[in-house]
Order: C-alpha cells, then sequence, then structure tokens
C-alpha cells in the first residue's frame, strides 16, 4: 500500500448525499505542489484522531476517483481507509512557509483559467486565483430548511449502514445556511465575476455569530461581512481557492465557486531611498 501526502488547504461546508451520507469535499496540495481534490470524506464521522485541520499535512491511501472525470478527484481507497495526521504548517513570517506550497502558481486572468478548465485536454478544476479588486461582498437570502426528501433518505442511509447495532444511529446533520454568500470580484484584465463561497469557515462563522447574537440574522450576516469584506477583501493579500463542480464543469460559463480564501497580511515594501 503506497500512502499519499496531502497539505490540506479546503474543506468545503458540508453537504449530504443520499449514496454516502453527510460528505465535505477536501482540497489541497501534493508534495510536488500540484492540486489534488478528495472526495467523499465523510468529515464529521472521522475518528477524532482522524479530523484533520486546515493546512495539516496528512497521510492516506488513495485512487483515482472513476467517478470523477476532474484530473485532481481522488478518494480514499476504502471507506474505512485510515487517515494519518501529520505536521501543522503556522503562520509565522506572515504565512512563509504556507506561501511556498500555495503561491507557486496563481492565475489572475479569469477567462484564461475558465478556458483551462473547458479545454478537455486540460480540465483544470482547482486553481489559486488572486483578484485585482473585489468589487462587493452580496448576501442572498434562500430557503434555511433540507428537502424532506433527501432527510428521508439520509436517514434510511444511516439506518442501513447500523442494520445490526444494538441502538439506533443518530445523525447529526450540519445546519443548513439560510444566505448564500458571494464575492464579487474583478481580475486583471477588468473583467467582474460574482462568484459563491462555499468555504467551511464562512458557513461556521455564521453559525458561530448567529448563536452568539441571540438567533439575530442581521447581526449575524453583517458580522460575516465585517470579515469578509472589511477584512480580508480590504486589509489583507486575499487570494482565492477556486474550484468547479463535477456536474457544472463544461456546462457552465464560469463553473468556478469559491471553495477558500488565503489571507495573509499585506506585505509592505519600504523602500531606502
Amino acid at each position: 500500500m503506497a500512502l499519499t501526502k496531502v497539505l490540506i488547504t479546503v474543506k468545503t461546508y458540508p453537504t449530504f448525499s443520499s449514496t454516502y451520507g453527510e460528505l465535505v469535499c477536501t482540497a489541497g496540495f501534493l508534495e510536488d505542489g500540484s492540486w489534488i481534490r478528495l472526495y467523499p470524506i465523510p468529515f464529521r464521522k472521522l475518528k477524532t484522531n482522524e479530523q484533520y485541520k486546515k493546512y495539516q499535512w496528512i497521510e492516506l491511501d488513495i485512487v483515482k476517483n472513476d467517478k470523477d472525470f476532474r484530473p485532481e478527484s481522488f478518494r480514499p481507497a476504502t471507506i474505512d481507509t485510515p487517515i494519518k495526521l501529520l505536521d501543522r504548517i503556522d503562520t509565522k513570517n506572515n504565512w512563509f512557509l504556507r506561501k511556498q506550497i500555495v503561491l507557486n502558481e496563481v492565475h489572475t486572468d479569469m477567462k484564461q483559467l475558465i478556458s483551462q478548465a473547458h479545454d478537455k485536454n486540460h480540465c483544470k478544476s482547482l486553481a489559486v486565483f488572486k483578484p485585482t479588486g473585489v468589487k462587493n461582498f452580496k448576501v442572498q437570502k434562500i430557503d434555511g430548511e433540507y428537502d424532506k426528501k433527501k432527510l428521508d433518505q439520509l436517514q434510511a442511509l444511516y439506518d442501513q449502514q447500523n442494520l445490526f447495532e444494538m441502538e439506533d444511529l443518530k445523525f447529526e446533520l450540519a445546519e443548513k445556511l439560510p444566505y448564500k454568500f458571494s464575492y464579487e470580484i474583478e481580475d486583471d484584465k477588468g473583467v467582474s465575476s460574482t462568484m459563491m463561497i462555499e468555504d467551511w469557515e464562512i458557513g461556521q462563522l455564521y453559525r458561530n455569530t448567529l448563536a452568539a447574537a441571540e438567533g439575530n440574522e442581521a447581526i449575524a450576516v453583517e458580522k460575516v461581512k465585517e470579515k469578509y469584506f472589511d477584512d480580508f477583501a480590504k486589509t489583507k493579500d486575499l487570494h482565492l481557492f477556486l474550484g468547479t463542480t463535477k456536474s457544472f464543469h463544461y456546462r457552465s460559463k464560469n463553473p468556478f465557486m469559491i471553495i477558500g480564501t488565503f489571507t495573509p497580511k499585506i506585505d509592505i515594501q519600504t523602500s531606502l531611498f
């Protein structure tokens, strides 16, 4: 069994599948600096000593995901494949070590990146993107409840997995967010794009601030905007981790969504003169 080391840089907000239950799409970098996607992983069902953090190296047995045509897509070899947690890369010296891995290939032209995604000989589905500017942070109210039919399918799946257990298997599903959050960005050619933000952290930030605000959604939304627009977009050297969804990779005019942010401080170059 050949083990592969992966530096985790992306965890999307949990979604559920009628086949696998609740899932998290994980992405990161191999030791050679190339992107890799790991899916499916039932993250919140992993053992405590297997639940990885962002910017942590992990080691596991993986195989190409034969149900996904995107070249970066792999999966654990089996549903019970163990995950070994290794060192985590810190943020010292303004994220110096993280930058050595993350910023080797940075895109600035959205049209060119989309062209690489739509080119079947290339089929790029993961990228680091540096926007020239962030024009807006958009908030859209959506249905905050899961579809009952899908919930029933998920419960049936858990019941089936628990067929020979003595007790009922209970599952917790991450709360569905009642809002969609998006950045409107501009690239180095002046082209504007609006892309939804799907990373775990924005969902967790909303949920945590909602609890602190005793259920006041307006306050929670404003706190999210403060973090992602007033802080990240205006005071940090913001880079975006972009990824495509399999079903819309070739069909969508812009198949990318934002699956994570990279936010070191802005390096201020000082002159001796």
